[in-house]
């Protein structure tokens, strides 16, 4: 015998259950002043869909009960309330007349009582349709979802666009009321992205002083207690700078003036570093900050590439959220020297990024197929070159793809070769490079900014490119 479901008739059962509130034994009053909303609804219901009133009624601490109902008060929105249990009797939620604000409120209240299912429709209807919102107030939102586990996303989207955008942090009327712990977790990621290390010092001396008491910043004003008061709030911060990434210069005019503020040890390293670069210390050396491990790319760049790579707009990923790929460094030539075919080889779709010397111009192209030595031509739609003649302005950046005419992307076992006049190549797999736009008839992409003949780049490396 197959079995049969009726669901939907038992949820209209219910849904005429709260519509008509026959035999309710509980009374809900949910209030936002001056606005004050008295709900009926059944307390088997309430304690099958949400843990929280399912733990309520086992405790009983905060259950009165008058003339024969539970009562329950809640300084919650009544329309949010409203919402909440139209989704635990009739399994619908409707955000269309809800504004970014008050969908947010309704996300920490489905938080509250535990309703999973609809904390995760929400989240995920803010990240994909309320960009904006979060943006504007993004540090009030990384508060409200720290340490709470089932708003992980929500709070991995913020800071993953604290991440990308460190302006966002630094230049924010509330970063000196930030939580210290969560300040601790942003300098803790490597992909931080920050033009110079010395940005996240200057930062937090600047952060340090201002909490209360309050502290100047000119060191030459600070007594006994001052001093005693910086080190204290500084030492959980002292080991997430990479110090070793900041310029001598910068070191001596600008740290080396704190030195009091920080572990002996650590000032004769530092100092050691600089003054006899190849010797080795006893410290971890981290990499500089870097989107991706990238010397050469912000992560805005991979939101570009990402777009590109789906043949999307430009900016078509330039919204929080993750894009689909994750980018893999594979190769860079200055780290790694002339091992392209052994970094490189069979490791399916790759894009790479190079930086002109003297400029900041980048070039590069984007493989959907696979290098390999076979020395054969390959044929696609998907792959494409591109240019930024200045990396910091995305209104740069201009994009070409394969014509497809048989010579898309040329397998050697030199470096990377695109397009069968040769649009862009990289000539005995290091810091030369080629690019040929003489002939015309012979091109499998369209010109877009890239020199002309030869070339050379500081530096160049290869993502390998991966489906979420």
């Amino acid at each position: 015998m197959s079995t049969t479901k009726f669901y939907e008739e038992i949820m209209n059962n219910y849904k005429r259950l709260y519509e008509t509130k026959e035999d309710y034994d509980m009374k809900i009053f949910a209030s936002e002043k001056p606005n004050i909303k008295e709900f009926h609804v059944h307390s088997f219901v309430l304690k099958t869909q949400s843990e929280f009133f399912r733990k309520a009624f086992i405790r009983k601490d905060d259950i009165e009960k008058k003339d024969g109902y539970f009562i329950l008060e809640f300084s919650h929105s009544p329309k949010a309330f409203e919402i909440l249990l139209s989704y635990m009797y009739c399994g619908s939620v409707n955000f269309t007349n809800l504004k970014s604000r008050e969908i947010l409120n309704l996300l920490l209240i489905s938080d509250e009582f535990k309703l999973q299912s609809l904390v995760k429709y929400i989240q995920e209807t803010l990240i994909n349709n309320h960009n904006d919102f979060i943006v504007k107030n993004i540090f009030e939102i990384v508060e409200l979802t720290y340490q709470k586990k089932f708003l992980s996303e929500l709070w991995n989207i913020c800071i993953q666009e604290i991440c990308c955008n460190s302006n966002l942090l630094f230049e924010s009327t509330k970063f000196l009321t930030l939580n210290p712990a969560i300040l601790e977790i942003i300098l803790k990621q490597d992909d931080f992205c920050i033009s110079d290390e010395i940005i996240i010092w200057e930062n937090l001396l600047k952060w340090t002083c201002g909490q209360h008491p309050v502290i100047q910043k000119d060191i030459n004003k600070w007594n006994k207690n001052d001093f005693t008061m910086m080190e204290r709030r500084l030492s959980r911060f002292i080991p997430l700078v990479r110090f070793c990434h900041v310029s001598s210069k910068d070191f001596l005019l600008k740290i080396y003036p704190y030195k009091e503020l920080l572990p002996n040890d650590l000032v004769n390293n530092i100092l050691e570093y600089h003054l006899v670069p190849n010797n080795k210390l006893n410290i971890d050396i981290k990499p500089p900050r870097s989107c991706a491990h990238s010397t050469i790319i912000k992560c805005q760049h991979l939101n570009i590439f990402a777009s590109w790579i789906d043949k999307k707009k430009t900016l078509h990923y330039n919204k929080i959220g993750r894009i689909p790929y994750e980018f893999n460094l594979l190769y860079r030539v200055s780290r790694d020297g002339a091992t392209f075919h052994e970094k490189c080889f069979n490791k399916g779709a790759t894009i790479i990024i190079a930086k002109i010397t003297n400029s900041e111009h980048i070039i590069g192209g984007y493989n959907p197929l696979q290098w390999d030595s076979s020395d054969l031509w390959k044929s696609t739609t998907d792959s494409f070159i591109f240019s930024f003649t200045n990396r910091s302005n995305f209104q740069s950046a201009k994009v070409g793809y394969s014509n497809d005419n048989g010579y898309s992307i040329y397998c050697t076992s030199n470096g990377p070769a695109f397009g069968y006049g040769h649009e862009l190549y990289c000539q005995n797999n290091g810091l030369i490079w080629y690019s040929n736009n003489n002939y015309p008839d012979y091109h499998s992409y369209p010109k877009i900014d890239t020199p002309s003949n030869v070339f050379n780049v500081d530096d160049y490396e290869v993502f390998q490119v991966i489906r979420k």
